[in-house]
């Protein structure tokens, strides 16, 4: 099995974007400015979702584009999908009410 692919924009971002989808247990090679490194996915991970590229503590910021995108609701671990079920977003809540 070849490595999935994501990239890591900022430096100090703790998820990278996918640009390519990934099993459980797959090698994902994580491209960033700072060169490439492999982390290994925790589970499956479609293309365009975000991979945690470091442990992330409840209540943390995520970042992605050097920026913070929302708050951890739940511990994070390095190779771990980052969507919904484990981020509240800075932006509007949706329809889940959450607003943070």
């Amino acid at each position: 099995m070849t490595a999935a692919s994501a990239i890591q924009l900022a430096p100090t971002d703790n998820v990278a974007t996918m640009v390519s989808a990934a099993e459980a247990g797959q090698a994902v090679t994580i491209n960033s400015g700072d060169g490439r490194r492999q982390v290994c996915a925790a589970e499956q991970i479609p293309f365009g979702f975000k991979i945690a590229v470091a442990d992330i503590s409840t209540g943390e910021q995520v970042y992605k584009y050097g920026a913070s995108i929302g708050q951890a609701t739940a511990a994070i671990a390095v190779g771990t999908l980052v969507h919904v079920h484990n981020l509240a977003g800075l932006r509007a809540g949706g329809d889940t009410g959450r607003t943070g």
